[in-house]
């Protein structure tokens, strides 16, 4: 199996926690945990390598809400930053299967928001 992958994944995932000031040693922890299990998944689906990225960030966003609650900050990663107005909230992976190329999408407004590992490119 070819790790670069799961390496680009990570990546896109760890930068995107660190535009948020996320990169704690326990949220890449976590990102870790969910790097490794779907390692062993794209093992067992080859042809599944397109839905990584996103499906690792779909982990670490579950992982995260099920650490902190979805009711903190910190369960809710990323965190909208578009809608001023309404409840915060977070944004999701989009399409909901991981890939090909994810997106994060505000799950309010349904309006995307930036690529898979470039939410520092659109600020906080």
């Amino acid at each position: 199996m070819d790790d670069s992958v799961i390496y680009t994944a990570r990546a896109q995932v760890l930068a995107d926690l660190a535009a948020r000031a996320l990169d704690t040693p326990a949220s890449v922890t976590l990102l870790e945990d969910a790097c490794s299990e779907r390692r062993w998944w794209l093992e067992q689906w080859a042809e599944g390598a397109p839905y990584i990225a996103g499906l690792i960030a779909q982990d670490v966003q579950d992982a995260l809400a099920d650490q902190f609650g979805r009711d903190r900050r910190d369960g809710l990663w990323p965190v909208c930053s578009r809608c001023e107005k309404g409840p915060v909230h977070a944004l999701h992976v989009d399409p909901d299967l991981g890939g090909p190329d994810p997106q994060w999408v505000c799950e309010e407004t349904g309006t995307p928001v930036a690529p898979l590992g470039h939410l520092a490119d659109i600020g906080a």
